[in-house]
């Protein structure tokens, strides 16, 4: 368990893998990761990449910059209105990591083949073929 955000920082900073590690995988409060998100906005894409951070937190994450998207993006845990959101993101990296996520409803991936950005479009295709096989 994470008991805060320096803590999380501190963790996530270590260059002992044990610890670090424990930035992706240990529970924390919510409180703490939106104080994560307050006071230490370069580690937002780490509390995205957090394999236990709830989908509350997803949501909030996607106010910020095109990076911090990009990671909840590539999340598999998103609800159907997250993955259609990102889906519509003027970032085309945020709509690749959405098209490249395996867990993209495939009326989402349908829809990405039609993506005026040829990466987004074959990042679609790829997933789109590699699901129907």
């Amino acid at each position: 368990m994470i008991y805060s955000a320096e803590e999380f920082v501190k963790l996530r900073e270590s260059a002992i893998k044990s610890e670090y590690d424990r930035a992706a995988m240990d529970e924390a409060d919510i409180s703490i990761w939106r104080d994560i998100i307050k006071k230490y906005p370069n580690h937002r894409k780490w509390v995205a990449h957090n394999k236990t951070v709830p989908i509350e937190i997803l949501e909030e994450l996607c106010k910020f910059d095109t990076g911090v998207r990009q990671f909840v993006a590539s999340k598999r845990k998103l609800t159907v209105e997250l993955f259609e959101k990102l889906s519509n993101d003027p970032d085309s990296t945020v709509r690749i990591a959405i098209a490249a996520n395996k867990k993209t409803p495939i009326g989402i991936i349908k829809k990405l083949l039609n993506d005026f950005d040829s990466d987004v479009a074959s990042s679609a295709a790829y997933n789109y073929k590699n699901r129907r096989n």
